[in-house]
């Protein structure tokens, strides 16, 4: 089983560059779960570069599939989940100079504020996903603290498949590693009882290797998918990542 969330963040980007009323990330979201996305996922910030407040309480209204937003462990991000109520929060880090999301939650630096996040959340029936790095010791510490999910962080996967050029070989092998690392890390969630989702800086290039991974149930992509979209359209896009995903899983079946 495999899920796309696709991450709508960029379409609200392009509706603030000139703080007017459109493109509607809602309308992004429907067109989104018409061409067969699993769920919506949204990130607010702090700063609201993008998502506002008001986007969260109308995508809860319009979204029928399953709405994953994404915010930093903080008393106001949690505050307005609980008034919102999505299906699912994922807790990221989050710097303000950040131009995305670099990496993932410190969950073992900081024990305290994450659980009473996830004691909070879960007591008003959200389910939470944590947003950590291809690591051991942050796995076995939110298995602890008996979060439903992690989604595990993709970004230098990501990062070593971009533009390799005359480091080709090199860069094989870096990714290839990498990979090792997704693979591990995913299978010691799932035996830890975690649901197991990636997500960052995923494309259609570099989709393949990561759906293979047998625990992987869930894929949080964005930036590519919209990125795709203003070019060929949002339902094309997106059909075409649920097919690049299929056709992966499809592989995995016929080795199983």
């Amino acid at each position: 089983m495999s899920r796309l969330n696709v991450n709508i963040d960029h379409i609200a980007t392009i509706r603030q560059a000139r703080r007017t009323n459109e493109p509607n990330p809602v309308s992004a979201a429907v067109i989104c779960e018409l061409a067969g996305a699993d769920g919506i996922t949204t990130h607010l910030r702090g700063d609201r570069r993008h998502i506002q407040d008001y986007d969260l309480l109308a995508l809860k209204q319009a979204v029928i599939t399953h709405l994953n937003v994404e915010m930093a462990p903080t008393d106001e991000m949690i505050e307005i989940a609980l008034r919102v109520k999505p299906d699912v929060v994922t807790l990221v880090p989050e710097r303000p100079q950040e131009v995305t999301t670099e990496g993932g939650l410190d969950v073992t630096g900081n024990r305290k504020a994450i659980a009473e996040a996830i004691r909070r959340l879960t007591e008003h029936g959200i389910f939470v996903s944590l947003f950590i790095d291809p690591d051991l010791g942050q796995i076995k510490a939110a298995s602890r603290m008996r979060a439903y999910q992690i989604e595990i962080c993709t970004a230098l996967y990501a990062r070593l498949c971009e533009n390799p050029g005359d480091q080709t070989v090199r860069r094989t092998k870096e990714i290839e590693k990498e990979l090792e690392r997704l693979r591990q890390a995913s299978k010691y969630a799932a035996r830890a009882g975690l649901k197991v989702a990636v997500g960052h800086g995923l494309t259609y290039r570099n989709i393949d290797p990561v759906a293979r991974i047998p625990e992987v149930e869930e894929f949080n992509i964005g930036h590519n998918i919209i990125a795709r979209a203003a070019l060929v359209g949002m339902d094309r896009a997106v059909r075409e990542m649920i097919d690049a995903i299929r056709r992966a899983r499809s592989g995995l079946s016929s080795q199983t």
